[in-house]
């Protein structure tokens, strides 16, 4: 695990090693502060001391986000070090995972404890990800989750080679799981316009590395496949 590492105002990340099927794709978990102080937790990796001590410094935990059907496995740590956070999960969760507790249920509309700071989409067409979309509006910042990768650094030879077999060939960019995984393609497209039409600049993806510059081009170059085939419907 890395230390915690701020990339802008209010905005911290900090990775961790995973590795999925024999491939090692990495997490990372973001961290937001709202202009109350309270923390906002996306994607909570391991709940580890050391981790925990250096977060709870910046401020106290108040929300715990999982933001698709997959990225799940450390809300109940983090909710054990922080009792009084609140837990937004992706819609359908709760019916993958009964046994996890939770308060609300994310939709297109941001609650009003982040309105101010964080925008968000779900994802329509995907049922299987069911992943939902944040805007740090701030710094111009959007956070995925699984719609795309950016494998760029060196990694380990079956996995680079996996990587590109599955079509992310070292730009932000989906998978072909995300093809295969999409039921509705004319309503991933409008989900996806949703997105691009929000100001961002730098992607922080959960697996890969942080575009800084040019994220928007790149979404929608990746996913041109579903965005071409609602233009000309």
């Amino acid at each position: 695990m890395t230390a915690l590492k701020k990339i802008d105002d209010g905005l911290w990340v900090v990775d961790a090693p995973m590795v999925f099927c024999g491939l090692h794709i990495g997490t990372r978990m973001t961290v937001v502060r709202l202009p109350d102080g309270g923390l906002w937790l996306h994607s909570p990796i391991d709940a580890a001391p050391d981790l925990v001590a250096e977060i709870t410094a910046l401020g106290p935990v108040r929300f715990i986000v999982a933001p698709n059907l997959w990225h799940h496995l450390f809300v109940a740590s983090w909710q054990a070090v922080a009792p009084d956070a609140k837990t937004y999960v992706a819609s359908g969760l709760l019916k993958k995972r009964p046994a996890l507790h939770a308060d609300e249920v994310l939709a297109d509309v941001a609650p009003a404890e982040w309105a101010d700071t964080l925008d968000q989409v779900v994802i329509k067409g995907m049922p299987k990800i069911g992943e939902v979309v944040f805007h740090h509006r701030p710094s111009r910042t959007l956070l995925l989750t699984d719609l795309a990768f950016n494998f760029q650094h060196e990694r380990p030879w079956f996995t680079r080679t996996m990587t590109r077999l599955l079509g992310q060939v070292g730009t932000l960019a989906p998978t072909v799981f995300e093809r295969l995984l999409t039921r509705d393609r004319d309503a991933l497209a409008a989900s996806l316009e949703a997105v691009l039409s929000l100001p961002f600049e730098r992607v922080v993806v959960t697996h890969g590395d942080i575009v800084e510059r040019g994220g928007r081009e790149q979404l929608s170059a990746g996913y041109q496949w579903a965005l071409r085939s609602r233009a000309t419907a």
